[in-house]
């Protein structure tokens, strides 16, 4: 459990890599924690990288505050580099995590020299009933968010400290770990989802990107995966044959493309690195 000063505390999974080596602060998707989104790639992913992971707000063993709200989330990775004495650093978010990504660029593009974004969009309010949705869904949270908030730190109370790793059954683990947050919680992430609009400005980002799209997403079309990536100047696009589950339920196909990704942006920082030194 790492405390970010003025902010609260969270759990933090923090391997160091090789010496030198640029960090990834991966970020999860909705209604999971850190750990479980990317068990299988952390230690692939540090063969070559510091690879950081932490629960988000309203998620697993994150902050819990008054109020969710995307961007907090986003200053919350910030501080949480500033904690572990990381200057820059890579953020890699997997759908929801992916919004927090785009945002830590908008928020603190000095502290951010590349990004990778997996099955992920500019926004989720294009589809007929996503307009309806959501706006009826932040009408829903208005009277119920003081009864929200309790339940959810209810569940949080009950939670150990540290999480156990991956048991022998992975299944049994898994589903510890996604009962750790509350279901009560999805209502006002969701309502944040709605909101988010990277369209107006992720056509500004002037760092290595990289989209791994999802290809046979339901929850996340690959379309607006690509259009998330053609928005993006120079971003690489790198193709699984999976659903929205594919990190953990198809990491055989989903890691590799992953690694993939990150090298990507890797080789794109050390040859702007070369220039930069003559």
């Amino acid at each position: 459990m790492v405390d970010l000063p003025g902010r609260g505390r969270t759990f933090v999974v923090d391997v160091p890599g090789p010496p030198g080596a640029p960090t990834l602060i991966l970020l999860h998707a909705l209604g999971c924690t850190g750990y479980l989104s990317w068990f299988p790639s952390i230690l692939v992913l540090a063969q070559d990288y510091r690879v950081v992971v932490l629960d988000q707000r309203w998620h697993g063993r994150g902050i819990r505050s008054k109020k969710f709200r995307l961007k907090d989330c986003a200053d919350d990775v910030a501080a949480l580099a500033d904690v572990l004495g990381i200057d820059q650093f890579v953020p890699v978010g997997y759908s929801m995590g992916g919004l927090v990504a785009q945002l830590v660029w908008q928020r603190h593009p000095h502290r951010v020299e590349g990004l990778v974004l997996c099955a992920t969009a500019r926004n989720f309010r294009g589809a007929r009933r996503e307009k309806f949705f959501f706006p009826l869904m932040t009408a829903a949270m208005v009277p119920l968010s003081p009864y929200v908030r309790k339940r959810v730190d209810q569940l949080a109370l009950t939670l150990p400290e540290v999480p156990c790793p991956p048991a022998e059954s992975v299944r049994n683990w898994g589903l510890s770990e996604f009962r750790s947050t509350s279901a009560w919680s999805m209502p006002a992430v969701l309502r944040e989802l709605g909101r988010f609009n990277s369209a107006p400005w992720i056509g500004e980002v002037s760092v290595p990107a990289a989209v791994v799209a999802t290809t046979k997403d339901h929850t996340i079309p690959v379309r607006r995966q690509h259009r998330l990536a053609a928005a993006i100047p120079g971003a690489t696009v790198h193709e699984v044959n999976a659903g929205h589950a594919a990190l953990v339920l198809k990491a055989e196909a989903f890691v590799p493309a992953l690694v993939e990704a990150c090298g990507s942006v890797a080789d794109r920082l050390a040859a702007r690195r070369l220039t930069a030194s003559g």
